[in-house]
């Protein structure tokens, strides 16, 4: 891999790299990059691996080399304390007791923190609510107009990347760094010779983000309350402002309601041909031009109002753009226009049927040699799908197994289960055999699951039959659940698509991983049923040409839990019967590294006893 990497260089082509857990591919694409001695961009999807990448492996590639670049790691704003939103939640009316003691803390820690970095915030958790009231957004950020403009923390965070050798950052900042360069800081992507992108395989569905458009309820509310203390501190005199945020506030929560009597997520142009929120839009609508109107009057009382207003125009303008057909609207058919309800709000997106034409836009603009690499990019082997997703056509390409032993450190069982996946019965045969398969590994099992639905009605299953720990995803932070399980080193976790990929507990703690059923994507997943009909509209398979290979490259990364290093060994339960009864169910095991196979659950609970 080092070696296609390297001859990647010398021609300047771009690379596809498969390679498996264990194979060292980190180091493989760090060797030849450090070695050319070029403006190099590392990608990584979390960051997790940022960190490892800029404590750990970059700097034991440099001494082994015996070469010195300068190094950054740069992360999202919001991983940065913003100085001007720290002054101004010292006024907030809104903090309650405990958010007060961490304000009162930070203002301390500002004074003598280096990179602003939260992380190093020792004494706050993750998850602490004073978070958001003390970081910026692409919204809220006030940009050169801001009086802390010279001592920001991002802005430093940025000259310096630009000024370094090697720049480790994660794909949302990779993808974001397109409209940063509009807000006047510097820019990554023209500068860079080099650009890796690790965990390649994440790209698509991020870059879908980030090439669409979006209005939020937390961005309505966020501009209201923004505008509240705009108005307080820059122009108390115009109560018409708070009036107006107040309407905006109120409305926006309607249409939330409205929206999430219509589900947790759907296709826009069914709600819009029913008129069902029709009334809940155009009053949003209304509210926010009113706002924007006053705001545009009171923008040249100071920086926070002038920011408001640009906030209300800009989510003005893309909430029409929603309206009309999507961000080009003369494009018809050529993009999805959906909602998606929580419990904390609502989301309108616009979603771009391919992403391969703007990537292309991207990758072209930039003039790098780009080296997508992961663990999962082919199906079987063939890297079609992914090249077709991101429009890759001129690259060289490599496919590297893990170096595991996987014959002898693995069982894969396949269970002849009578019942369809979408019959009650079927969750209630995965858990009478997952309990005795939990009861021979004592714990260490991983449940995972294609929906929400399921995890729920299993984790009721499961509560009273076994007597270990149940770990379910949703009643703890996901960091911390993930904690527990090692800690306590029985524990049987239940997760959905979160945990499918990006974790990696290693040795005994984990050593069963039952998968549920193949994760295709939920069918009434607005995009896909949109990308599947357009499939149909072009002649095309869209079952063999997009749903089973994105569904094979997540069953790898599901898989992918069990075996993490050489000393690891246990069992894969992969429960649904399609992979032996149906034709493509071929391609997902031959796919998966080549491990014995069993349909017989007293040989799974004696290879895990033998464990």
């Amino acid at each position: 891999m080092a070696v296609m990497i390297e001859d990647a260089l010398a021609a300047n082509t771009s690379v596809l790299c498969e390679a498996g857990t264990g194979t060292g591919k980190t180091l493989a694409y760090l060797v030849p990059c450090l070695s050319f001695d070029r403006k190099t961009i590392i990608s990584t999807a979390t960051k997790t691996l940022q960190d490892q990448l800029f404590q750990r492996d970059i700097p034991l590639v440099q001494e082994a080399l015996g070469i010195t670049l300068s190094v950054a790691l740069l992360k999202g704003r919001a991983n940065y304390l913003c100085l001007h939103r720290l002054e101004a939640a010292h006024g907030a009316r809104d903090l309650g007791p405990g958010e007060l003691t961490h304000l009162a803390y930070l203002g301390d820690w500002a004074r003598y923190s280096v990179r602003g970095d939260i992380a190093s915030a020792a004494e706050l958790p993750d998850e602490a609510p004073i978070w958001p009231s003390v970081t910026s957004t692409a919204d809220n950020c006030l940009g050169q107009s801001c009086h802390f403009f010279d001592d920001c923390f991002v802005v430093k965070a940025r000259r310096e990347a630009a000024s370094a050798d090697v720049v480790v950052v994660n794909h949302h900042l990779l993808f974001a760094d397109m409209a940063l360069r509009e807000e006047g800081f510097a820019e990554l992507l023209p500068s860079a010779e080099v650009i890796v992108v690790d965990e390649a395989h994440r790209i698509p569905d991020i870059a879908s983000k980030f090439f669409g458009s979006s209005v939020s309820s937390h961005q309505l509310r966020e501009l209201c309350r923004d505008t509240l203390s705009a108005y307080e501190r820059e122009a108390s005199d115009m109560l018409i402002l708070r009036e107006y945020a107040g309407i905006l506030e109120t409305v926006a929560a309607t249409l939330v309601g409205a929206l999430g009597r219509c589900g947790k997520r759907g296709d826009w142009a069914e709600l819009d041909a029913a008129k069902t929120v029709s009334e809940e839009v155009d009053a949003v609508l209304s509210a926010l031009h009113a706002l924007r109107d006053a705001l545009e009057l009171a923008s040249e009382r100071g920086p926070s109002l002038e920011n408001c207003y640009d906030r209300a125009l800009r989510i003005g303008t893309h909430l029409q753009m929603f309206l009309d057909g999507g961000p080009e609207a003369e494009q018809e058919g050529r993009w999805v226009r959906w909602f998606e309800t929580s419990g904390r709000g609502a989301t309108l997106q616009a979603t771009p049927l391919s992403i391969a034409e703007p990537f292309q836009a991207m990758t072209g603009s930039c003039r790098a040699v780009w080296i997508f690499t992961s663990a999962t990019l082919s199906v079987n082997g063939d890297f079609s799908h992914f090249r077709r997703e991101l429009g890759i056509e001129d690259c060289d390409e490599g496919c590297w197994d893990s170096p595991f032993d996987y014959t002898e450190q693995a069982l894969m069982y396949l269970p002849r289960i009578a019942f369809e996946p979408r019959t009650p019965a079927y969750l209630d045969a995965i858990v009478e055999l997952a309990v005795p398969l939990i009861e021979a590994t004592r714990g260490r099992t991983f449940l995972l699951f294609t929906s929400y639905r399921a995890l729920t009605a299993c984790a009721e299953l499961l509560r009273g039959r076994i007597k270990y720990p149940l770990l379910v995803q949703g009643h703890a932070p996901r960091g911390e659940l993930l904690n527990q399980f090692e800690r306590l080193g029985d524990g049987v976790l239940l997760g959905t698509a979160t945990f499918w990929q990006g974790v990696d507990v290693r040795g005994s703690a984990l050593s069963c991983v039952i998968i549920d059923k193949l994760p295709f994507a939920p069918p009434d997943d607005p995009v896909t049923r949109a990308r599947i009909s357009a499939l149909e509209t072009a002649g095309g398979n869209p079952f063999l040409d997009y749903q089973v290979p994105e569904a094979v490259i997540a069953l790898k990364q599901g898989a992918g839990r069990l075996i993490r290093d050489q000393n690891d060994h246990g069992v894969l339960v992969l429960c649904d019967p399609r992979l032996e009864t149906r034709a493509y169910g071929r391609l997902f095991l031959d796919s998966l590294p080549a491990m014995k196979r069993t349909n017989a659950l007293d040989e799974a609970v004696a290879f895990l006893g033998r464990l």
